[in-house]
């Protein structure tokens, strides 16, 4: 793009931003927002760029998709100030209880939770699956006192009955809420049974633009024969755990928009023929613009359904629908996404291949063969609209590349136009065998979305034959570069256990500058203190460097895969160009006015303590002193043989300790809970400041084991505060 093209664009983007946001909070226009914001595992799997061609600032200002993702990462969402009844004078007793989650306090290495409600045990919203959070405003946090308060979904996986919830609903959600103790309320909790036929919600629910609906699939026992899709209307305040409600049942379509909450209508996955099919791996897909749906089963089939949640809900079942979506062998299908732009649903399935399907024509193309462990492709596919490129997440590629002559785990990128028996471009992730553990999707970093030519990194959970590693794949102008960079291993290193779909939190608003994490967890065995070698959920910084921006101290980025701190006592601001970095730990980078501390390599690995009287022999030793800070050491020599050093608490400052120096490099920039079996996919909430009232900026996920929360020992329904963040 040439400088005056450039300008265009910049102008057009600002134009559209400007006049959307101020149409959101004047309340001038009906488009998007009127019905508040809507996250689900969907907003993981479609993502977008900043546009900057004139076509693609035209579609996003009519897509609801486009301005939920840039609400997402910059509108700030204040909790509503009411009187704090019952709130924070019981602050001791949460912690207590959350203190069996291991999270006590806000202290190094560990999230904080407000709350984690009991499920019952074995319930699970399942490796790779997502709750579902909605909020009725984008600019306000709302409890339970508001007419519409906000409220998070979960699936439990769980057979339903009048006692167990197969789908439950929690509101009043935020510890700064009146009456939140011991956690949010019940908002609805429904048994979805059809005429006593056994269900099961074993994948992620969607919500309508409107969030009146929810839409899931559900099977008729574990792994099931049949299953149904299934809309409801739910009702505030209805049910609980242990004492459920069953929504009326309506049997005829067009019966449905009228009905009253709670409802549900019911729709068989069937083949062309009748026959009944099942699903539990494929969630469904919904677009807000068309009213269009889309979900795949256990027998390969392409489902399509219009309309949806505004009209009579239908599944097309004239030819070709639905759509054997693999033309080259049946196989039950992941997740689906649709790209408006090629008018293409993508999907990838256990035979181990990713297709694509016209939504006009049903016509397909199947990839070359691109997974073969035991499972195949389980996660979703990730869609770039603007860049036009879609990214498979493979868990076993059959080569003989990494190490011992062993196949790799890979991702894969292809054009949303790819041709029949087309490979893409792959870059391997780490070592894999034949029955590997599942390769999850991952997630791009803010540099990537603000780019506006698709160039940053793409953070996945990798190594799916050998311990789980977070690994760093730079993309350059739309094009994945083959080599990535392997960061940190998550778990022991000799720990076969399986890792999650990655999330990237970005948070403008932090108050001591801003900051970017991505989240991940690990079945079992994690490296931090914090998770007792149990599953673990982790969150790494992971925040760009940017010129002419003030960065406070003790502020973190991530240049590599290298923590860089900013020092001293005062705000800087750095430099017009990247400076040529140190890539010593402890070392230090001039940048403008900011001089940089290099805390070393991202890691989960826990650091040691100050020890007195110990030969420190090697220069660059870490460890964590006693007031929550890393010191490294930058000469080598015997410490203090006595009372551990008064250390400084200003990063790049240094302390003599006998015959050794060390700098300080700042707190640390990993932070971990335990989760056991660790964790489902991650949904965020908020980017505010930690000014802002308790509990409004948050992520949720649900625990794949059981443990202790409130209400007993089972699967947990979590929200935990992002990591520094209050």
């Amino acid at each position: 793009m040439n400088g005056n093209a450039a300008r265009v664009a910049r102008v057009l983007t600002g134009i559209l931003m400007l006049t959307a946001l101020g149409r959101v909070l004047t309340g001038q226009t009906a488009k998007p927002y009127e019905h508040g914001m809507p996250t689900d595992w969907t907003h993981h799997a479609v993502i977008y760029t900043r546009p900057v061609t004139a076509q693609q600032v035209a579609n996003a200002a009519n897509d609801p998709r486009y301005w939920q993702q840039w609400i997402r990462q910059n509108m700030v969402r204040h909790l509503a100030i009411e009187p704090q009844i019952g709130a924070e004078p019981r602050l001791a007793e949460r912690e207590d209880r959350l203190a069996t989650r291991g999270f006590r306090g806000i202290v190094p290495e560990q999230l904080r939770g407000d709350w984690a409600m009991d499920m019952n045990a074995g319930a699970t919203v399942g490796a790779g699956n997502f709750p579902a959070k909605y909020s009725f405003s984008v600019t306000t946090a709302n409890c339970a006192s508001a007419a519409q308060p906000d409220f998070v979904v979960f699936n439990t996986s769980l057979a339903a009955s009048g006692t167990q919830p197969s789908i439950i609903a929690y509101d009043n959600l935020y510890s700064g809420c009146s009456g939140f103790t011991t956690g949010p309320n019940t908002y609805w909790a429904y048994d979805t049974r059809v005429a006593g036929v056994a269900a099961r919600v074993k994948t992620s629910p969607v919500l309508s633009l409107d969030g009146s609906q929810i839409a899931f699939v559900q099977t008729n026992g574990n792994p099931g024969t049949a299953a149904k899709l299934v809309l409801l209307k739910w009702a505030a305040n209805n049910g609980a755990m242990g004492a459920t409600v069953a929504p009326t049942n309506v049997t005829v379509a067009a019966n449905y928009p009228m009905c009253t909450a709670p409802c549900m209508f019911a729709i068989n996955l069937t083949n062309g023929g009748g026959t009944a099919t099942n699903d539990i791996t494929s969630s469904i897909y919904y677009d807000y613009t068309s009213d269009t749906a889309w979900v795949g089963d256990a027998a390969g089939l392409l489902h399509k359904f219009t309309p949806f949640f505004k009209g009579t809900p239908t599944e097309i079942r004239t030819a070709p629908w639905p759509v054997q979506a693999n033309s080259v062998a049946a196989s039950a299908l992941t997740s689906p996404v649709y790209d408006f732009v090629s008018g293409n649903i993508f999907v990838g399935d256990a035979g181990g291949y990713l297709s694509r399907v016209n939504n006009t024509t049903g016509a397909n193309a199947t990839s070359a063969h691109l997974d073969f462990g035991t499972n195949g492709i389980v996660s979703y596919p990730t869609l770039d609209v603007y860049s036009n490129k879609i990214y498979a997440f493979v868990s076993n590629d059959n080569s003989t590349a990494c190490t011992g002559a062993a196949p790799c785990a890979g991702v894969f990128q292809f054009t949303t136009t790819f041709t029949a028996g087309s490979s893409g471009t792959e870059t391997q992730v780490g070592t894999s065998k034949a029955a590997p553990n599942p390769l999850y999707a991952g997630a791009f970093d803010l540099q990537y979305y603000t780019s506006g030519n698709s160039t940053g990194n793409l953070y996945v959970c990798g190594n799916t034959g050998a311990a789980p590693t977070l690994y760093q794949i730079p993309v350059t102008a739309g094009v994945m570069q083959t080599t990535s960079n392997s960061m940190s291993i998550l778990t022991s290193a000799t720990s076969t256990a399986g890792c999650s779909t990655v999330t990237d939190v970005q948070n403008p608003n932090l108050t001591g500058g801003a900051e970017e994490r991505i989240f991940v967890s690990a079945k079992n065995n994690g490296r931090p203190t914090a998770c007792a070698t149990r599953g673990c959920l982790i969150s790494f910084i992971d925040s760009p460097w940017q010129k002419s921006t003030a960065y406070a101290p003790n502020q973190k980025i991530l240049v590599g895969t290298q923590i860089q701190v900013a020092s001293g006592t005062t705000t800087q601001t750095s430099g017009t160009t990247a400076p040529a970095w140190s890539a010593t730990a402890g070392g230090t980078t001039a940048d403008g006015g900011v001089t940089w501390v290099n805390q070393g390599a991202i890691s989960a690995v826990p650091y040691a303590a100050w020890q007195a009287n110990h030969n420190y022999t090697v220069v660059g030793t870490t460890i964590l002193g006693s007031n929550g800070y890393l010191e490294i050491s930058l000469t080598a020599g015997r410490s203090t043989n006595g009372a551990e050093p008064a250390w400084t608490t200003v990063p790049g400052s240094q302390t003599v300790d006998r015959a050794v120096t060390w700098i300080n490099a700042g707190t640390l920039s990993t932070a971990a809970a335990q989760a056991i079996g660790g964790t489902s996919g991650i949904i965020i909430d908020n980017v505010v400041s930690s000014g802002t009232q308790a509990g409004a900026s948050q992520v949720y996920f649900g625990t794949l084991g059981n443990e202790p929360c409130t209400g007993g020992t089972g699967g947990c329904a979590v929200q935990a505060s992002q990591s520094s963040l209050q």
